[in-house]
């Protein structure tokens, strides 16, 4: 499988009108251009977001508990603002992705040893939120499109298993319809690790709110890009005052969230997973332009999509409901009926072109998103069969 990172790249710029030879083989390569990605100096930052961080900067007030209400703190408001446009009951701003997944099952009260299921098509910070929050990773497979395979899921199910962490990965909403029955009828836990796909709804329903919490992350290539950070979704508030405490808000500091007056902040360990001022001004300067964002990655993807899929070589990555539920960021196509080799030549071929790809499975690549290269969870077994890395 390949994959390509779209960005906001204009599909037509910088194409060289003729190839006779592949740049592979010495030709001229098609495109010439960098390929405009946040690694290569992408600016995706505009004047609104730079004034948000100065404005934080000149109040000199970089920590979001002091004498202001919490409401007119620039993380406050971000979280008043995300929850209103997700339309989650609960918002919490922290530090990174990964402490939003780690928070979100603390605050379910997953406990030491608890399993809890994950898809073998992530990043690694997912299992290893997972290992953070006390837990132990089960990897679940992926259907033919790499949504997680809800039938392995069952096929794997044991009481033992406390909770789903379900990955929206590459921004292509899982099946939720089916996961969201699985979690209620087992009365576990379900959380989703919306980090790739912020912004995704599935039939009008934003990705992040289907279960107890949704996980989100503003790093630096996410849709929204604050360098590092995140936010959790919550949907009652008993979860939200656990999440908050374990996150930062000591000493009291938890009632600027929650109004439980009863609730005793010193039962809980801190984590110091907190969002700073300057931070939370950039992510909410950008959040008024997500919806635009996500538009435009969607418009850039069914253009580019269009033309490969009348390749018959080539398959491309299916929602699980046609045309709703992705985000467009990110391209995976298959080169069909390929050999690893093939497909490694197929891949330097692109990006000896000019077009930045890269092929998930090879095995002379340590890409963590491949469950092989999670050696920090030892061995890994599917269907109780342990893996091995594709060709090996």
């Amino acid at each position: 499988m390949i994959s390509h990172n779209l960005q906001s790249a204009d599909p037509e710029e910088s194409l060289s009108p003729e190839a006779t030879t592949l740049a592979k083989e010495g030709g001229t390569p098609i495109r010439t251009e960098p390929w405009p990605t946040y690694d290569k100096g992408d600016r995706l930052l505009v004047a609104a977001d730079e004034e948000a961080a100065l404005r934080a900067l000149r109040s000199q007030r970089l920590f979001r508990y002091d004498t202001r209400p919490y409401s007119e703190t620039e993380v406050g408001r971000f979280e008043q603002e995300v929850s209103r446009y997700f339309r989650a009951p609960h918002a919490l701003a922290v530090s990174s992705g990964t402490a939003v997944i780690t928070l979100a099952l603390l605050s379910a009260g997953i406990q030491s040893g608890d399993k809890v299921a994950c898809s073998a098509f992530t990043f690694s910070a997912t299992p290893s939120a997972i290992l953070l929050a006390g837990g132990v990773p089960v990897i679940i497979d992926t259907d033919d499109n790499l949504h997680l395979d809800v039938a392995d899921l069952e096929r794997r199910w044991t009481p033992e298993i406390k909770a789903v962490v379900v990955v929206h990965m590459r921004g292509f909403a899982s099946d939720m319809e089916k996961i969201t029955a699985f979690t209620k009828t087992r009365n576990i836990v379900l959380v989703e690790d919306a980090v790739p796909s912020c912004g995704v709804t599935l039939r009008g329903q934003h990705l992040g709110t289907f279960g107890h919490g949704g996980a989100f992350s503003t790093q630096s290539d996410k849709s929204i890009n604050t360098g590092e950070g995140g936010f959790l979704l919550l949907q009652d508030e008993a979860s939200l005052a656990k999440a908050a405490v374990l996150s930062g808000a000591y000493e009291g500091r938890v009632f600027h969230h929650v109004n439980q007056e009863d609730f005793d902040d010193c039962a809980l360990p801190l984590y110091n997973f907190r969002l700073d001022e300057m931070r939370a001004a950039m992510a909410h300067s950008q959040l008024q332009r997500l919806r635009e964002k996500v538009q435009r990655h969607r418009t850039i993807y069914d253009e580019v999509t269009a033309g490969i899929s009348k390749i018959d070589l080539l398959h491309v990555r299916q929602p699980v409901i046609p045309g709703d539920g992705y985000l467009g960021h990110c391209l995976n196509f298959w080169v069909r009926g390929a050999t690893v080799d093939q497909t490694r030549w197929f891949t330097q071929s692109l990006r000896a072109e000019g077009i930045d790809v890269r092929q998930l499975g090879d095995p002379e690549d340590t890409n963590i998103r491949c469950f092989w290269n999670w050696r920090f969870l030892g061995t890994v077994f599917l269907k109780g069969e342990r893996l091995e890395p594709p060709g090996s």
